[in-house]
């Protein structure tokens, strides 16, 4: 039975790293990995579960200014080290919503996942496998302009230049980026042998992908799917690699009735 969190926020410990961790809500236990954008990304994810769920929501390990151990270099330690805390708080039953990179790391702790503490899986454009014919937009090539451009249905609602951005802001970004690089930089934001290895996961699993996404196409999004043993793949329109910020009211929709089905079927 979880505690009840009041949108807490503190340093949890895990083996020799401590872990930016907000906390809220009772009930299910749902961890909520942001992407590469930083958290602000997901809060809104993390707000609304909260109302029935109780929410994790971690800061990956040098993003927002925190630190990252020398040992931390690839999505691989970030899998193991959620999958730690999830042990070691005696959680059963979590659903795993990752966006984007966070979605990436949702699945590589799915293939490592032998405790059996996750019961349903959210990857929201989601980054991580190869698929031929279906290369990832390289990200570190394009300008502000080009971000917005392949991220969002309506780029000039979101677009903001960095020239108006305050330098805390800009030099923020640019270690969050840093840190991207040394995760996923090479090979460039995917895992070789992680689309083999996701027909051995038999966890439910929800696809989320919005329609005009250009940094990982529907198409990319659909082969992704395809590769679990046990999955769904929706598509939301108007929305582009952020469906959660365009369109929040559809994209919540869709998690809450997985979450649903996922308890329903007693996955553990």
């Amino acid at each position: 039975m979880t505690t009840d969190i009041n949108s807490l926020a503190h340093a949890a410990p895990c083996d020799d790293l401590d872990l930016t961790l907000s906390e809220s809500g009772t009930g299910r236990p749902v961890l909520v990995l942001h992407g590469g954008g930083g958290p602000a990304t997901v809060a809104g994810i993390a707000a609304h579960l909260s109302r029935s769920a109780h929410t994790l929501t971690p800061v990956h390990p040098g993003w927002e200014g925190t630190p990252r151990p020398d040992w931390l270099t690839g999505v691989d330690d970030l899998a193991l080290t959620y999958l730690h805390l999830l042990h070691d708080r005696g959680l059963r039953d979590v659903l795993v919503v990752g966006s984007s990179l966070g979605g990436w790391i949702a699945a590589e702790m799915a293939v490592r996942d032998t405790a059996g503490v996750i019961g349903g899986l959210v990857l929201i454009d989601a980054v991580g496998v190869r698929i031929p014919d279906e290369p990832i937009t390289d990200f570190f090539a394009l300008d502000a302009r080009g971000v917005a451009e392949h991220s969002w249905h309506d780029p000039d609602r979101y677009y903001v230049d960095p020239a108006d951005a305050p330098a805390g802001q800009s030099a923020i970004r640019q270690a969050n980026m840093a840190t991207m690089r040394v995760l996923a930089g090479e090979p460039y934001m995917h895992d070789a042998k992680l689309l083999r290895r996701l027909r051995r996961v038999d966890t439910p699993a929800l696809l989320l992908w919005g329609e005009s996404d250009r940094m990982v196409t529907p198409a990319y999004g659909a082969a992704y799917a395809a590769a679990f043993a046990n999955a769904r793949f929706e598509v939301v329109p108007g929305a582009g690699h952020l469906p959660q910020i365009e369109r929040p009211e559809a994209t919540f929709a869709l998690i809450d009735a997985h979450a649903r089905r996922t308890a329903d079927s007693g996955a553990v």
